[in-house]
């Protein structure tokens, strides 16, 4: 019996070795996209707007490479994450069937790692918490304590990543005594890991570029004929030299790139927005091909994203264009407050639901930092509206809001199952040195005397002095705050925990800062939730609601930040906080980036975009985004026939 399947497999072979690949090519791609894909030799960097199917040409081309007599093995595609590795080879699988396995698809650290582990590096590798306590033993050997372990890592990490080590590091910040102390710090660790045979995630790039730089016979081994990269607007310095290291400059190789300028936003991770936009003076003879094709947009939101990039001075110019059909116009929501914005979405979600007919798996909220999902997940939740939170915790199960839920819960009845697994999980947080061993003898002692966990933290003797101390402070500070409770609201006795556990710095110190993800906000954002609710118990009750599968619903609305929903799209997009402090953010120092990212937000949108912000947040007048005005106004123009039809390939 013949199976269709494989009848196409032995179609599409046929249509490779045949050279009728361009028959195919006219179906679906448009001529940009056909130009790179035909680019056989020499240096190519693709800049492809949001939705112009990037991706899709990038597989294609490396099908057109082999149709042309490449050997798979001698083509290198390298991108940053596991997913876009495994989303290539996917889209391989149909058009190059079993030779598509041949090709060497790789994320970056993959293939460092693989090379060093050929060329005989012996090595473990330590990251998560393995890290923290590396640097944590390396700061006591050097009676450093004043510094977050979190700035340090990010501190190092950027170092590496931007070629700067130790003896430069030092130069940089001469006369700054916190840098210098992590620079000793920085030494310190360096020499340590060499010790001990490890290396961090960052380790295994500076070590694969130290040993293509100084071993000839080595670099040749892994020059590749043909490299391609994706996602090229991510890449850092460091990356950017070893790629380098890795091309073939012969007449018959090439190295291709592509990417969008205008959709870079991880600096924080080193990332250099540099080597897209200068990559023409770095490489001379590159051909560039703009890919301004979008179709993914209506034209009134591609018009709302040239509105708002036009803004960049840095940039390469392109202009979205599209076929697709008229959409409706960006909408914008005035909010008095951050309440008001979760009342206000709730209420234009029923209205996309019930009569517009979408689905809610339509719909994706996008925020700057991850603490301005509070508002909206108690307004879903309210109202029965299923959501989830992409890639991420719902606000209410995130590690620093769970602990303090976990003191509530002890504070307010120690002695139930609910109290007693509490009490389990904040003994040691912050850290008092109680092992496993001994929690588990404290709940074999509570079995064996049939009374509470908590009644056993009292009456088990306990023979180690600081472990008896730091149990005896414990005890003694949970009986204080169960009688501040009597006639404390909830609001107060988290500022309370707060304040006693040193709980800001706590919750800050293994973490490397991100914009992103503040913490510290998300405890502020903790006590306004509270603030609504006279006792403990009220308040409890309320959060365990969001244990629902309602709230954990993949059909759901999608609920994310800026920097998850990058390379996704939806049919309907909220950007939500839109004000000068949130986005563009007032830590950032690089307003530039900062649109890029408003950028992605609103690029993310199918068919309808809305924008909103409010005017007081936790009683703090803010003023408007800047970039509201700069998205909305009225004299940008989108180029297109605006005629529906698509004649394009699939945006990737």
């Amino acid at each position: 019996m013949i199976h269709l399947g494989n009848v196409m497999a032995v179609v599409i072979n046929l249509i490779v070795k045949n050279g009728l690949m361009e028959v195919i090519d006219m179906l679906v791609l448009n001529n940009s996209q056909k130009d790179a894909i035909n680019f056989i030799h020499g240096i190519g960097i693709v800049v492809a707007v949001p939705g112009s199917g990037k991706t899709t040409v990038m597989t294609h081309r490396i099908g057109n490479l082999i149709k042309h007599g490449v050997a798979p093995e001698s083509i290198l595609g390298l991108t940053f994450t596991r997913n876009a590795v495994q989303s290539m080879r996917d889209k391989l699988k149909p058009i190059l069937n079993e030779v598509a396995v041949r090709v060497n698809l790789s994320t970056i650290h993959s293939f460092c790692h693989t090379m060093l582990r050929n060329e005989g590096k012996a090595f473990d590798i330590i990251y998560g918490k393995e890290q923290i306590k590396f640097i944590r033993n390396v700061m006591k050997q050097l009676r450093i304590k004043d510094i977050s372990i979190g700035v340090i890592l990010r501190e190092i990490s950027l170092s590496k990543n931007n070629l700067i080590l130790i003896d430069e590091f030092r130069g940089l910040y001469e006369g700054d005594i916190v840098m210098l102390k992590i620079g000793d710090i920085y030494e310190k660790y360096e020499l340590e890991k060499s010790k001990k045979q490890v290396m961090d995630f960052d380790d295994l790039l500076v070590e694969t570029y130290k040993l293509l730089r100084d071993n000839e016979e080595i670099r040749q081994k892994y020059v590749s004929t043909h490299i391609m990269v994706d996602e090229f607007q991510d890449t850092n310095p460091l990356q950017m030299e070893i790629i380098k290291l890795l091309i073939d400059d012969g007449v018959n190789s090439s190295f291709w790139v592509c990417g969008d300028d205008w959709q870079s936003i991880y600096s924080f991770q080193g990332a250099s927005v540099g080597n897209i936009l200068l990559f023409k003076d770095r490489f001379s003879n590159t051909q560039e091909f703009i890919f301004n094709m979008n179709y993914r947009s209506t034209p009134q939101i591609l018009k709302a994203c040239q509105n708002l990039i036009q803004y960049n001075q840095r940039k390469i110019n392109k202009t979205l264009e599209t076929d697709n059909d008229n959409g409706d116009e960006v909408i914008l929501l005035e909010c008095s407050t951050e309440e008001d914005e979760g009342v206000q979405l709730v209420n234009e979600v029923k209205d996309l639901i019930s009569r517009k007919g979408n689905d809610y798996k339509d719909i994706a909220i996008l925020y700057r930092a991850n603490f301005q999902s509070r508002v909206i997940e108690e307004a879903f939740s309210e109202n029965n509206i299923p959501y989830h939170v992409e890639n991420g915790l719902n606000f209410y199960t995130r590690f620093e809001i769970k602990v303090l839920l976990d003191y509530l819960r002890v504070i307010y009845n120690p002695e139930t199952e609910e109290g007693t697994e509490a009490l389990i999980s904040i003994l040691n947080v912050p850290n008092r040195y109680i092992s496993k061993k001994l929690t588990l003898e404290f709940e074999e002692y509570a079995v064996r005397h049939v009374i509470s966990l908590y009644e056993a933290l009292k009456k088990m003797p306990v023979k180690v002095p600081y472990l008896y101390k730091n149990i005896k402070e414990l005890r003694q500070f949970l009986d204080g705050l169960m009688i501040e409770a009597q006639s404390m609201p909830p609001a107060d006795l988290i500022t309370l925990l707060r304040e006693s556990l040193d709980y800001d710095r706590f919750i800050t110190d293994e973490d490397i800062p991100s914009l992103d993800d503040s913490k510290i906000e998300n405890i502020n954002q903790l006590i306004l939730s509270a603030a609504r609710y006279n006792s403990i118990a009220d308040f409890l009750n309320y959060t365990e609601t969001f244990k629902d599968k309602a709230v954990n619903d993949k059909d759901g609305i999608s609920l994310m930040t800026i920097h998850k929903a990058k390379g996704l799209e939806f049919p309907i997009v909220f950007v939500i906080g839109l004000v000068d402090g949130i986005l563009p953010i007032r830590k950032s120092g690089d307003i530039e980036e900062e649109r890029r990212i408003a950028f992605v937000a609103i690029s993310r949108a199918m068919k309808m975009l809305y924008l909103s912000y409010f005017q007081t947040y936790c009683g703090t007048v803010y003023e408007k985004s800047r970039f509201i005005d700069e998205i909305l106004r009225t004299d940008g123009v989108i180029n297109g026939s605006n005629n529906g039809g698509n004649n394009g390939s699939e945006n990737s």
